[in-house]
């Protein structure tokens, strides 16, 4: 009888959801991916973490096993034809959600969409510039309705609340053209805890996971596409919710990783002292090795006990967007809260409990130009004790305030999507050819990191008790990445990986015979560069050390 039972069982069913971060393509249409990246996406862990709580209830059913893949272009070749394999050997029974799409990844992501549903294999393609197009632009752009047209479903908004129906609908083959849900902002407290599995995290140099805690901003900066999307109130996560994702990655095996909260301002999080509180228990309690960083705006400094119990918890990198120290660029920004007297002041604050301080300052606002821009970046080495600075040219985001002021104007901006990555000149500025903006961005690199401030940046460091160690692979990825490899550290990686088949889509495929000996030429090329400019670090390095009390240059502190 147990035997006639269990022929007559049915077999259950596989619903594959594969989850994909897109990179975007260097200037000869090539993706931009490593052997090792150097951080992994937010997005990416959020939506594996919601999607493996839909699969613990079983939303498709008792009789259906939800099975996610996840895969982060940045540090992995996609493998089209494998996926595509599995969802078609499976009746097409299974959905690719391209996650956190940003607006410079579009033109890949949809592009990566175009094999799947030549096959007829749903794609769902969600992130701000999606959220940006439906839900702040009045009207759908074109290379947005292009997606449309190809049959690609786009989700506007987080997915908190909706991702349950949204998986539902694939599964039943219902899926809409269009999910708007940008207006119903979700309570983040007790939502499923973001998640990465152990062998995404190796894939990681720094084992950074990136997590936020909170989503939203209060501020009015005119480029940033936070307020218009993800809201001016700002929503958090708790302690226990921190606390029960830190525990879940000490469960996944191997150590506890490096987080970094992405909250657009963690200083603004209401949670943040209970949150501090907590992970200083952990550390102190129960020895969880918890490390991590954290953006904030320039006047955290003020919060009471902010900055020393960051720092008994964890704390030993924080980012804070600067911006500019051009108090006209500041107003143009609207941001008149920031000023190079606060800033000296938060930096010192920081500087006093051993973290690293590393700042972004953006380079395109209407006051610049070359000479303005040099002389800000001398101002910047002789006043302010930063360690790391970050360049970015000002980008007309979609969902920003400056977009929109723009497109009323009706004036130029680029229309590859492509570009919009803080490298290229995307607008028309009122003092410099796009040629001279693209050029000094380059040069503020090779301007800031000069040897002989990166000395003084070392000794520094020394000096207030934070390893010269610390910074050096910092320093070297910040003034290597775009000399020598033409990405942004913030997407770079360890090894540059190029495919001769995953070239833009139109673009035609290079001779092999071409190819792959100027690829073998490039990467020598790196490879003895990289050595050299190292060396030459680990030099300063121990230079010094030998000389711990010698601080070189004028800066006031």
């Amino acid at each position: 009888m147990l035997i006639m039972e269990n022929s007559f069982k049915k077999e259950k069913e596989k619903f594959f959801v594969e989850l994909i971060k897109p990179s975007h393509y260097d200037n000869d249409g090539y993706v931009i991916q490593w052997w090792k990246s150097f951080s992994i996406s937010n997005s990416l862990s959020c939506l594996y973490g919601l999607t493996i709580d839909s699969a613990e209830r079983k939303i498709l059913g008792e009789n259906v096993d939800i099975i996610v893949n996840l895969h982060d272009e940045y540090s992995t070749v996609l493998p089209i034809a494998a996926i595509t394999r599995r969802i078609r050997q499976n009746g097409n029974r299974g959905v690719i959600a391209l996650v956190g799409v940003q607006t410079n990844q579009f033109p890949r992501s949809v592009d990566i969409a175009r094999p799947f549903r030549e096959v007829g294999i749903p794609v769902v393609i969600g992130g701000f510039h999606v959220s940006a197009a439906i839900a702040v632009l009045s009207k759908i752009p074109p290379e947005t309705q292009e997606a449309l047209d190809m049959g690609i479903t786009l989700f506007s908004g987080e997915a908190e609340g909706h991702f349950d129906q949204l998986l539902s609908d694939a599964y039943h083959q219902k899926l809409k053209p269009i999910y708007n849900v940008v207006e119903d902002l979700p309570d983040l407290r007790g939502q499923p805890t973001p998640l990465l599995p152990q062998a995404m995290i190796e894939k990681s140099l720094s084992s950074n996971i990136h997590i936020d805690t909170g989503r939203g901003c209060p501020f009015d900066c005119s480029f940033c596409t936070i307020i218009n999307i993800q809201g001016q109130k700002s929503r958090f996560r708790t302690a226990d919710d921190v606390e029960k994702m830190v525990r879940s990655y000490s469960r996944n095996g191997g150590k506890t990783p490096h987080f970094f909260f992405t909250d657009d301002n963690f200083a603004r999080n209401r949670n943040w002292e209970a949150i501090f509180d907590r992970l200083i228990e952990l550390r102190e309690k129960e020895n969880f090795k918890v490390r991590l960083g954290l953006q904030v705006d320039a006047n955290a400094h003020k919060i009471p006990r902010f900055i020393d119990k960051a720092a008994q918890a964890g704390c030993n990198n924080v980012f804070i967007g600067i911006e500019s120290v051009n108090e006209e660029n500041l107003k143009a920004a609207n941001k008149p809260q920031n000023n190079i007297e606060e800033y000296r002041k938060m930096l010192i604050a920081w500087r006093k409990n051993s973290v690293v301080t590393m700042s972004g300052y953006i380079l395109g606002f209407p006051a610049d130009t070359p000479d303005s821009i040099e002389n800000d970046i001398r101002t910047i080495q002789r006043e302010l004790p930063i360690d790391i600075l970050m360049f970015f040219i000002l980008t007309p985001l979609p969902g920003s305030m400056d977009h929109k002021a723009i497109l009323q104007r009706g004036e130029w901006m680029e229309s590859d999507f492509n570009k919009y990555d803080s490298e290229h000149a995307t607008m028309k500025h009122p003092k410099m050819t796009k040629e001279e903006l693209e050029g000094i961005f380059r040069k503020a690199w090779d301007l800031y990191y000069s040897p002989e401030h990166v000395e003084e940046m070392l000794h520094r460091a020394s000096r207030d008790g934070i390893s010269p160690s610390r910074l050096l692979w910092k320093i070297l990825i910040s003034q290597f990445c775009i000399k020598h490899e033409d990405a942004h550290p913030f997407q770079c990686g360890a090894f540059r990986k190029k495919v001769r088949r995953q070239r833009r889509w139109g673009m035609p495929l290079e001779n092999p015979i071409l190819f792959y000996p100027r690829r073998a030429w490039e990467i020598g090329r790196t490879a003895l560069l990289i050595s050299i400019y190292f060396w030459r670090l680990e030099r300063l390095k121990k230079s010094v050390k030998k000389n711990a009390s010698k601080l070189s240059g004028d800066v006031r502190l």
